[in-house]
């Protein structure tokens, strides 16, 4: 099971109250909100192996190189740069809860696994190409929908309602919903373009139109390749944009796919049975205030 974590804890921060805080008046809505998630989690699908999946660059200057625009809206405009990177607007009272999630996480041994230049979804992709069993996806970013296929046993989970709530995200959905396979998902989302993430898309093109190009030429590059034939089945519109668009749609894969062969420090995806540092675990409870949240999640451990 790979969690995608930073998009657990933004859905937690937002679906768990603000007035849940520490007995210093600190908010942990976020941290309390991801354990009872986890421990759900641990408790209804019971992975042998889970891994937080952390950004530890949510805006990879690469992917910037190449399409500027990406992320671009999401960038704390009064933030100072931390050493030329830019600094993501995240709210207030949720920065401050991000250091605890990681100490509580460690402390219980959780494995947190991040690499530098990379977002959490490329440790995703590459820790899914590495896996020799199923994987369940755990995200609330449809970006990861490219990673589902049945036949690795490779699906999604996404969160619905809260955290407790969760769609089964498998090829046939993917299909039903989007008119591709999971594997064209990507292909999908830069042609139509991401407003959320900054992608521009190929103007004219949407969701629909997109669905069926790809339906009809097989993929994005049998789509570029249909454009320069004369013989092909596009209307003018559509190879007049395509055409147009040329730049855009050479550079665009490489920031849409997620990255499959990201370095990544050694770690234990091992789900712990017990705490790994039951001493800073019950520090971290008491400091904090994290109650029937940690305990939850403790008790499904050795379960």
């Amino acid at each position: 099971m790979l969690l995608d974590t930073a998009s657990l804890y933004f859905r937690a921060y937002f679906g768990v109250p603000d007035s849940v805080r520490a007995p210093d008046g600190t908010p942990v809505n976020a941290v309390r909100g991801l354990l009872d998630f986890i421990a759900r989690l641990v408790q209804d699908h019971r992975p042998d192996d889970l891994v937080a999946c952390m950004d530890a660059d949510w805006r990879p200057a690469w992917r910037v190189a190449l399409i500027p625009t990406y992320k671009a809206h999401r960038v704390a405009e009064e933030a100072p740069e931390a050493g030329g990177v830019d600094q993501e607007e995240v709210p207030d009272t949720l920065s401050p809860q991000i250091p605890v999630i990681d100490e509580v996480l460690d402390a219980i041994g959780i494995a947190r696994v991040g690499a530098a230049d990379y977002e959490a979804d490329d440790v995703i992709g590459t820790l899914t190409g590495r896996a020799a069993g199923p994987v369940d996806i755990v995200t609330g970013d449809r970006d990861l929908f490219q990673l589902v296929d049945d036949e690795r046993g490779v699906r999604v989970l996404y969160p619905v309602k809260g955290v407790g709530t969760l769609r089964l995200v498998d090829e046939s959905y993917v299909h039903e919903k989007y008119g591709v396979g999971g594997s064209g998902y990507a292909d999908l989302a830069l042609l139509r373009g991401d407003p959320s993430d900054g992608l521009p898309g190929v103007p004219g093109i949407g969701e629909k139109t997109a669905a069926k190009l790809l339906a009809a030429h097989g993929d994005l590059a049998g789509i570029m390749a249909a454009v320069d034939d004369p013989a092909a089945q596009l209307t003018p519109a559509q190879r007049k944009r395509l055409a147009e668009a040329r730049a855009y749609v050479e550079v665009a894969p490489k920031v849409v796919r997620v990255a499959a062969d990201v370095a990544l420090p050694a770690f234990d995806a091992a789900l712990p049975r017990s705490p790994r540092d039951p001493g800073a675990v019950a520090a971290l409870a008491e400091r904090w205030g994290l109650g029937g949240s940690l305990r939850r999640l403790l008790s499904t451990l050795p379960e």
